[in-house]
């Protein structure tokens, strides 16, 4: 995390000059969006099995929808550096296997992420497409209440960094800096999860996560 604060701040410092030279809407664009967190959740690997899940024990971890703020900083006419701020919840219940059961409940995850985004210049709207790295900080997660009467007494989701995707459009309302916009995500992203028993490791999944996060809302630009 610190390192990508570090290349994140250096950048716009190198780049602050030639962003001074851009429209009169100014460098700086805030969004604030309604978003959708889509999910995979799916089993990619079981590296330990103490319990013994049936074979096709397979799961997916539930939608969320939630407030984002997006920051943007342009750093020249058509490029820009973005972060987003949001808290997502969700739920990883099996779907075969153990169809219904929950495995891990309220897990809270920071989708802390930095693109690099290009803008096209069309006249009454902008599309863009951006990328960059992505690290998925889990600041929560229990276990789920099928795993309670195996014993299960804690629940742990990795931390890992991956890749985001980003398509979207921005629509000016007007030339006073507002507008509304249109943004889709994909991330290239998965975490291992882990159920003890006290100090005993009795499940370990790897998980494909790779969600798409879909938003829409309002921007100003200053």
């Amino acid at each position: 995390m610190k390192l990508l604060t570090t290349a994140t701040v250096t950048a716009i410092a190198a780049l602050a000059t030639p962003a001074a030279a851009q429209d009169n809407n100014g460098p700086i664009q805030v969004k604030l969006l309604g978003t959708g967190v889509l999910p995979d959740g799916k089993i990619s690997a079981v590296r330990t099995d103490i319990v013994g899940l049936p074979a096709d024990t397979q799961t997916e971890a539930n939608d969320n929808y939630v407030p984002t703020i997006a920051i943007e900083y342009f750093v020249a006419e058509n490029f820009s550096i973005e972060t987003i701020c949001c808290l997502t919840q969700h739920d990883v219940d099996a779907i075969s296997g153990l169809p219904g059961a929950e495995l891990v409940s309220n897990a809270k995850l920071i989708p802390a992420t930095v693109t690099l985004k290009y803008h096209f210049d069309l006249g009454g709207v902008k599309p863009y497409v951006g990328a960059g790295p992505a690290y998925f900080l889990w600041i929560s997660d229990k276990p789920g209440a099928a795993t309670l009467p195996l014993g299960v007494t804690d629940t742990d989701l990795s931390d890992e960094l991956g890749l985001a995707l980003q398509a979207g459009i921005d629509v000016p309302l007007g030339d006073k800096g507002f507008g509304i916009s249109f943004d889709a995500k994909r991330y290239f992203i998965g975490t291992t999860a882990r159920w003890f028993a006290g100090d005993t490791l009795a499940i370990e999944t790897k998980h494909k996560l790779d969600p798409w996060v879909l938003s829409a809302g309002v921007s100003y630009r200053f």
